[in-house]
């Protein structure tokens, strides 16, 4: 039997996601007895909700994100929501006895983070952040080329990413979890820590602020417990590169687009010629579903690659960033 998927929230990755998940259906289409189907969608907005229900082709509109996550047809709520509201409903989900999918950032505190993973050990329900960048198979086929040695030690990466100011409308809002922070930085560093089998010891950085209590663009430094120095650049003033560059002893990567990452180019100390990894597919959001509905089957708790110590970890990094941009009032 398929797992139901009930979506909160009509924002700008629903139809990514709607479209892995059915994705992930063809490819599974021999098999009924495994693959995930969309069956609902919520807004605040009964009529939004239902208007996106039928763009979308998804069998059922809800007028509230509480009537969605209490309904015996939804197996799974997957949480978009802006981020300040992540930790609020993956509670409620959980306490509902639903399987929780929660976008990044996983929640705005540490002590949230450890307090869901916990509540979904408790009920025995399985609870991820979806980061979808580690379950790319470009940057699957990277990791193994780097725990074989192939790139020597890595010794530093940099990355960058820019976007518009319009990309939602709670940008800017602190008390939403706005900012360049919250909404990119997390991918750079579960990267980072899925590829080299460790966590930062140490950051720092600057920003520019927005005058809203979050920043308009900024820079963080991180030296993770391996020594490997990383620096993470994104902004919403101007468009810079998209992508990330690993370097190592005996040579270097470069990820176009790093946080949806379909290619990586090699370039090696000894070879003249780059040599090209290259994984296309359409919805990148497909594997960590396909990923997360395996663990579900399992009856797993929590996914043993994106795991609750890394997410807490990034949890812990962003908010140590954005108190040292925003320290509170004396």
């Amino acid at each position: 039997m398929k797992l139901r998927i009930g979506i909160l929230s009509t924002a700008s990755i629903v139809p990514r996601l709607i479209g892995a998940v059915r994705a992930a259906e063809t490819l599974l289409s021999t098999d009924y007895s495994r693959g995930c189907t969309i069956s609902a969608i919520a807004s605040r907005d009964l009529e939004k909700a239902r208007q996106k229900a039928r763009l979308w082709n998804v069998p059922e509109a809800y007028g509230s994100y509480e009537d969605l996550i209490n309904s015996p047809e939804i197996d799974i709520v997957y949480i978009a929501t802006i981020n300040s509201e992540h930790y609020r409903y993956a509670k409620l989900a959980l306490e509902a006895g639903k399987h929780v999918l929660c976008e990044k950032p996983f929640t705005l505190g540490a002590a949230q983070a450890r307090e869901l993973f916990a509540l979904a050990r408790e009920k025995g329900l399985f609870l991820m952040e979806m980061q979808k960048c580690v379950f790319l198979p470009v940057i699957q086929r990277l990791k193994e080329l780097i725990r074989e040695g192939e790139l020597g030690r890595i010794v530093m990466a940099d990355f960058s990413s820019s976007f518009s100011s319009s990309y939602n409308s709670w940008l800017f809002d602190a008390e939403k979890g706005g900012g360049p922070l919250y909404s990119n930085a997390s991918y750079s560093l579960h990267l980072m820590q899925y590829l080299l089998d460790c966590y930062a010891a140490e950051w720092t950085g600057l920003c520019t602020p927005s005058g809203t209590g979050v920043e308009t663009q900024f820079s963080a430094v991180l030296r993770m417990e391996d020594g490997t120095l990383v620096t993470n650049k994104t902004s919403t003033l101007a468009d810079t590169l998209h992508a990330g560059y690993i370097y190592g002893e005996k040579g270097w990567v470069e990820l176009p687009d790093y946080w949806k990452a379909r290619k990586a180019i090699l370039h090696y100390k000894e070879k003249a010629e780059p040599v090209i990894l290259e994984e296309p597919c359409e919805y990148e959001l497909m594997y960590e579903v396909l990923h997360a509905e395996e663990c579900i089957r399992k009856g797993l708790t929590e996914s043993p690659v994106m795991t609750e110590e890394m997410s807490v970890r990034s949890v812990e990094i962003l908010t140590g960033l954005h108190r040292l941009w925003n320290p509170a009032p004396l």
